[in-house]
Parts: structure tokens; sequence; C-alpha cells
């Protein structure tokens, strides 16, 4: 475990050096930017590490492997955040331990989410994930709500009981106008968040940057930026 530990220390120390370095470049202050570790297909065991080491905000895309890890953690201090695809026979789970959930991209499950906060006593944190690739359909390859679908949802999401609209999410595209042009997509993001403060002023939080483009995503002024693999390792079928 120490060598492990060692490992993960000196990958956070190399993701922290990046997020101060794009901050200074920015002109923005290092406190603007709150990272979250993706430690997804990860174990417990390196959840507790983190937490050690300094990290409060982790995040999980699976709820099959959140639930147990959460709750084997759940003794920590930590803020928890489900980033992936949500199917709504899921959302009771979640909703257990998920202080933030960044994919919401539809009105069903901004219902399913609702009903299962308010029978569970909690509030839940909502970012709304945009889809800079949203085909006819309004929909993107990786999930998301087209952008000219983010104002009534927002709506739907603040009128909403137990739940508390906190801002936007996205990831880069792979496909469409924005493929390749992470700077591009992540100021387009950051336009669309100024647009819906305009509606709901307390819904600042700004998800974006990963392992590979956290620098552009501090540029364009993301307040929280979402690493796995820098400070985790390539995940294993992935490298």
């Amino acid at each position: 475990m120490t060598e492990r530990k060692d490992q993960l220390a000196a990958n956070l120390a190399k993701v922290e050096e990046r997020i101060a370095a794009a901050c200074a470049a920015a002109g923005r202050a290092r406190e603007e930017v709150t990272l979250i570790v993706v430690t997804k297909t990860y174990p417990a065991s390196d959840v507790r590490v983190l937490c050690e080491l300094g990290v409060r905000h982790v995040a999980e895309n699976r709820d099959q492997d959140a639930a147990p890890k959460a709750a084997a953690c759940a003794d920590l201090p930590l803020t928890w955040h489900f980033v992936g695809q949500l199917q709504t026979n899921k959302v009771r789970s979640v909703v257990g331990y998920a202080d933030f959930v960044q994919s919401v991209d539809r009105s069903r499950l901004v219902a399913a989410l609702s009903r299962e906060a308010v029978r569970a006593g909690r509030e839940v944190g909502c970012l709304l994930q945009v889809a800079l690739d949203a085909d006819e359909s309004g929909r993107g390859a990786r999930g998301g709500v087209a952008p000219e679908g983010v104002p009534e949802l927002a709506d739907l999401v603040a009128g909403s009981p137990g739940l508390r609209l906190d801002g936007l999410m996205t990831v880069a595209p792979l496909t469409g106008p924005y493929a390749g042009r992470e700077q591009a997509a992540f100021e387009r993001l950051m336009d669309l968040s100024t647009d819906l403060r305009r509606a709901h002023p307390a819904a600042n939080m700004v998800s974006a940057g990963m392992s590979s483009d956290l620098e552009q995503a501090v540029a364009a002024g993301a307040t929280h930026v979402r690493i796995g693999t820098a400070v985790l390792g390539v995940r294993a079928g992935l490298g």
C-alpha cells in the first residue's frame, strides 16, 4: 500500500502542478478550480488513499461499481459525483450516495431523481450534461441535452423538489463541429453557463476537462475538472 500511496501522491502532485499552471496562465486563482478524481474501475482502497492525500471530491460513472465503493468509504469526508449516463432504474441507488449528479439530460431522469431525493430526504445537486455533438434527435453520442434544450431542462430541475440546479457539464465531443477543438467546446459551454446564470444565478458550476484537456478547460473558465487516468493510471483494457 505504501508503494501505491507514493504513486498516487506523485501523480496528484503532477496534476496539481498542471492545474496551478493553467490557472496562472489564465489569470485565475488556483482556488477557483476544484479537482474531482474519477475513481471508476479502481478499488475502495485507492479512494481511501486519495482521501489521506487530501482529495475530497471523487466521481464514478457506473452505479454497480459506485454503490459498494461509496458504502465502503462512507466514513470518509468525501463528496461523491455521479458522472455517467444514468438509467432511471438506477436512480434510487445513486441518490443514496451521490451528492451531485453531473449527467442530467432528460425530463424523465429529472422526475425520477426528484422522486427518490424526496423519498430519501436528501437534496441532490444537478448539473445538466450538454451535448455539443447533438444530432437531430437532440442527443449526443455519450448522452447529454442539446444546447437549445438547456433552458427548459434547467427550469424543470430548479422547480423539482429535492433537486438543486448547480450548473453545466460537458465532455469534449469526438464528432461534430467541435471534434478536436476542445478549447472551442469549453468556451461554448461557458457561453451557455453565462446564459443559464441570468435565469438561475446560483447555477455557477462548470464541469469540463479531463486528463488530456484540463488546461483548455481551465483556460475557458471551468470551475471543476474531472481527472482519472492522470491520477490513478491507465485503466485495464484502455492502455
